[in-house]
Parts: structure tokens; sequence; C-alpha cells
């Protein structure tokens, strides 16, 4: 089974410094029908305008990866952290017992968009960490390539909880295939371009719940594209 959804259907807000969707309930934009799905419970699509940003503030028993889609991102933490990261970089952050963090958009001109996601942790109250990752091209070029997983394999960033994250970058007409295991779901997220997920179209900003299939079909429609695929317990 696999429920699309759709771009323009998530939750819409726009503060003229920073334009965001929900594909889950975040803020004040709350959805008892799209609560998360698993483990996994924000994906928030953001551009943030030149030289602003968020302001520090906590988090507290969750996994936060970012994944720079466009520009450049300054990350600030109480960890002592300071760092920027690119398009092709993701930061990982476990917020464990507590941590404060500031994320800002250092360009005095280019916008900033980025994905950023939530996921339940299986331990609460750890000790907080932050890591960031550069994806190499060849490791996503028209494969999925590994980025996250609870075990750091493959050069993989590490999370508290059962779940793998593959990134993929693909040519037109590309054909790829991920298997799904007994009592495991997985969760894509088109970035840019449009697949055929299954024989279903999707497109930029749109995404997809599967459950109870053993097999996952993708074909690239368009020259370029790009997705997140999350294999869940």
């Amino acid at each position: 089974m696999i429920q699309i959804r759709r771009s323009l259907e998530r939750g819409h807000i726009n503060l003229g410094w920073l334009d965001t969707y929900h594909t889950f309930s975040f803020g004040n934009y709350f959805d008892s029908k799209h609560m998360g799905f698993r483990n996994l419970r924000v994906i928030n699509q953001d551009r943030v305008e030149p030289k602003k940003g968020f302001d520090t503030h906590p988090h507290k028993n969750m996994e936060i990866i970012t994944y720079v889609i466009q520009g450049q991102i300054e990350h600030q933490d109480s960890l002592g952290t300071k760092q920027q990261i690119s398009a092709g970089q993701i930061q990982v952050m476990s917020a464990g017992s507590g941590i404060r963090h500031s994320e800002n958009n250092p360009s005095e001109s280019s916008t900033l968009e980025l994905l950023q996601i939530w996921i339940l942790p299986n331990k609460v109250n750890l000790k907080p960490r932050y890591s960031d990752l550069t994806i190499p091209e060849e490791t996503v070029r028209n494969q999925l390539g590994l980025i996250v997983s609870p075990d750091g394999r493959n050069n993989s960033a590490m999370i508290h909880q059962d779940v793998f994250i593959f990134a993929t970058k693909t040519n037109k007409n590309i054909d790829l295939q991920h298997n799904i295991k007994k009592d495991r779901y997985a969760w894509l997220q088109i970035v840019k371009g449009r697949f055929l997920i299954n024989k279903l179209e999707l497109a930029k900003g749109d995404g997809a719940a599967v459950s109870e299939e053993s097999i996952i079909k993708i074909q690239n429609l368009d020259s370029d594209g790009e997705f997140l695929l999350f294999d869940l317990n």
C-alpha cells in the first residue's frame, strides 16, 4: 500500500524571511491525520532568506537531520559547535537530554533551501551530540546511497533509531529498486524532479508512505531528479 502526501496538501507558512512546508503537524500547523509516519516525526521543507534564520532555541529527545538542498546553513549550539554546511552535506544532531542551537543563512544574497527531519529516538535523555557528513556525488548518483543509519555503516551518519536514510540523484530514465524486509516500512520524499513509484507519479515536495510492500520500484521521469528514501521499523 502506498499513500501519497501531495506537496500542496502540506501545511504552509510564509513569514517573509521563512517560507516553509510541513509534511506532518508542526508548530502552528496541526492535522490529526498527519502526525508522522512510524518513527519519522517531521519533514519540513524550508526556504530561508539571506542573513535570516532561527534564533537560539532548545530541543530534547529528538534525532534532527538537516539536508541542505541549496545554499549554506550556519549552525551553533550549546556544545560549542559552530559549523557551516552546504548543499551536498548533512548535519545530524542528537538532542538527547537537552541542547540549544541556532540555524542561519550566512549568505548576503543566496536563498537557503533545506529539509529538516526529526526522528524519534529509541532511548531518551542520552548525551547530546553533533556531527556532519559530506555526501560524495559518486555514492548517490543513480544509486541509493546510505547517508544515515543506526550504526554508522558505510561511512553514514549515526542516529539513535533503527532507521536508514538513503539519498539519490538520478539521470532521466534510471530505474532503481529498494527491497523492504518483512515488518518494515518506507517513506519517500521527492526533493527534485518527477518519479514513478510503483507506477504512481510523484513530483517535487510529494511524499509517500509505503506499507505492506516488499519492493519499491522507482523510475526518474525528468532529466535531473533527487529524493530521500527512509527505511523504517
